[in-house]
């Protein structure tokens, strides 16, 4: 049975599927990255990716257009980031708080909305034609490689380049230098005459447009229909691999590849039909992030001012 399954056609659609898997887990992390570093834990960010979908998946439905559906999603997400802001730097709530409310008002928000705009016809969710994968000229009939890395999505294409440009930001340029200042000594940061509410409002924007614009790929690239909760708790997947990536943009590519890799799995080893019980197989990821999270929240290098509110006057 394990020869059956392990073929070089199995290998290659299973790696094309772990990129895919690891889109909106970059998405998302790469924004929970920016909020964190700044001094704000973004708890909302299963929310923010639920109004992604529901709205791109809206927007799509009604003008035909995906990049569209894709703006609007990044501008719902930069007003989810922008309340978030209002709630954790301006009135300076608790960020525990704050995060769980914006999860909860873009959970129930993003259904309601679906409901109003599209709902169902006769029981069944209405479609939109979705993404499709590009075939990059020549490297695409690269053996092996070509399937894995030059017949993706757009999106994939999108999410990597991602990195090295946080990268970039965080360790080479102003901003990037700012945003941490902001996130170890806020205090020290002000003195300096670093706009520490800016900084964190921009972060929490940046936080909020990639949120949503990663809920966007599962509603009109990696299927073709919106569903409550269809994000299957990645928003909170994305807050462990922070963690996991101590806030390193190229260390949360291999977290995120990690488990794009065991969720591509089990959905490759139940697409071959393999004889185990496939509840089992969708435990997977999920059990991963745990191990990892515990494995490795002990010794990472939490920024000193996350979770702390910062008023001039203190």
């Amino acid at each position: 049975m394990i020869g059956e399954v392990i073929t070089a056609t199995f290998i290659i659609s299973f790696l094309a599927a772990t990129l895919r898997m690891a889109v909106p887990l970059l998405f998302g992390t790469i924004g929970e990255a920016f909020a964190e570093r700044s001094g704000i834990l973004n708890l909302g960010i299963e929310g923010m990716m639920l109004m992604g979908a529901s709205v791109a998946f809206t927007t799509t439905f009604y003008t035909g257009s995906l990049w569209l559906g894709v703006g609007v999603a990044a501008l719902v997400g930069i007003l989810l980031g922008l309340l978030m802001a209002f709630l954790t730097v301006t009135m300076g709530a608790q960020q525990h708080v704050s995060g769980l409310g914006v999860f909860f008002l873009g959970m129930g928000l993003s259904f309601y909305l679906y409901r109003i705009f599209v709902g169902e016809l006769g029981g069944v969710p209405p479609t939109v034609t979705p993404f499709r994968p590009i075939y990059i000229p020549l490297l695409g009939d690269i053996p092996v490689l070509g399937p894995i890395l030059f017949q993706q999505y757009v999106l994939v294409y999108i999410a990597l380049l991602l990195v090295p440009i946080a990268a970039f930001i965080f360790d080479r340029t102003t901003l990037g230098l700012q945003i941490t200042a902001v996130g170890q000594n806020p205090k020290a940061a002000d003195t300096a005459g670093i706009n520490v509410f800016r900084i964190r409002y921009l972060c929490l924007m940046v936080a909020g447009a990639l949120s949503a614009i990663g809920g966007a790929w599962f509603s009109i690239a990696q299927s073709s229909m919106f569903l409550p909760l269809m994000t299957a708790g990645r928003g909170w997947v994305c807050i462990a691999l922070v963690v996991f990536g101590n806030w390193m943009p190229y260390r949360i590519l291999i977290g995120a590849l990690l488990f794009g890799g065991i969720d591509a799995l089990q959905t490759s080893l139940q697409a071959v039909g393999v004889a185990f019980p496939y509840r089992i197989l969708q435990m997977l990821p999920y059990i991963f992030t745990i191990i990892v999270l515990v494995a490795v929240a002990r010794r990472a290098t939490y920024p000193a001012a996350l979770l702390k509110p910062y008023r001039r006057e203190e």
